[in-house]
């Protein structure tokens, strides 16, 4: 799920709240002015990785190229935080974000891989966290979820790899009603974040959850395209964080449009 490729220069590393863990990089908008802004969460099981291992080296240069700001956020890990920490790091991230004044907060985007992905499509899902934060769905224009496969948490643990119920186990336990309340797909009854953008490679799991959570934010009222794409197993899984933002890599066309209308651009 890393990547050791080097970022690009020039962004801030700011703090967010006082944890050490609760710092970002910014990336301010080749453009300047007022920019569109994009918050990546990574990925890593919520237990391990980093905005330094795992932002892949693309998209920090691709989107503030394309005008937008962006920035990569550190949050506490598991076990020492709870997933709903977690969240409630990404909530505090963008609202230290909207502080900032080359910062257009009408038009804000989430976005994360992995257990990323899971974070900013609960953020997305279950408002208290960005209302623990002083914000709401208004926002937060879109999220962008990129091969999640915990969308529905009890589904997972029970049809998902072998190989990833010990990691299941540690973040979201063993009580039904935890991970229900956990579980974009259960909290995706209106309202929700207005627009979602499902990408994903073909393992059987992540496209499962992908259409489930897909289906149930369109019942809840929200606006969703999904992005299918090569890639198999753990390296697929990889190459699409990797590779976003690379222009010769599909899924980045297929962002930069949704971002186009998104950000009415």
């Amino acid at each position: 799920m890393g990547d050791t490729a080097p970022l690009p220069k020039g962004a801030q590393t700011l703090s967010y709240a006082s944890d050490p863990a609760q710092v970002l990089d910014f990336w301010p908008s080749a453009t300047g002015g007022k920019s569109p802004l994009i918050v990546f969460v990574h990925g890593g099981g919520w237990k391990r990785g980093s905005k330094d291992n795992a932002t892949g080296q693309f998209k920090p240069a691709h989107f503030p190229a394309e005008g937008y700001a962006f920035a990569s956020i550190n949050y506490r890990l598991v076990p020492a935080a709870t997933v709903e920490q977690q969240a409630a790091d990404v909530a505090s991230a963008v609202k230290a974000l909207l502080a900032r004044t080359d910062v257009d907060p009408r038009r804000v985007v989430l976005m994360g891989h992995s257990a990323g992905a899971h974070l900013v499509a609960l953020v997305g899902t279950d408002e208290r966290y960005l209302k623990g934060a002083g914000l709401s769905f208004a926002d937060v224009a879109g999220v962008i979820p990129i091969d999640g496969a915990a969308y529905d948490v009890p589904a997972q643990m029970t049809d998902g790899p072998q190989m990833m119920q010990g990691t299941y186990g540690q973040a979201f336990g063993t009580d039904p009603a935890r991970q229900k309340a956990l579980s974009p797909t259960f909290q995706a009854a209106a309202p929700n974040a207005p627009e979602f953008l499902l990408l994903h490679v073909q393992r059987p799991d992540g496209v499962r959850q992908a259409n489930t959570l897909s289906a149930a934010l369109k019942s809840g009222g929200s606006r969703v395209e999904t992005g299918s794409f090569l890639g198999e197993g753990l390296q697929g899984h990889a190459e699409i964080n990797r590779r976003l933002g690379d222009p010769s890599y599909p899924a980045t066309a297929t962002v930069d449009a949704w971002l186009k209308r998104v950000f009415g651009r």
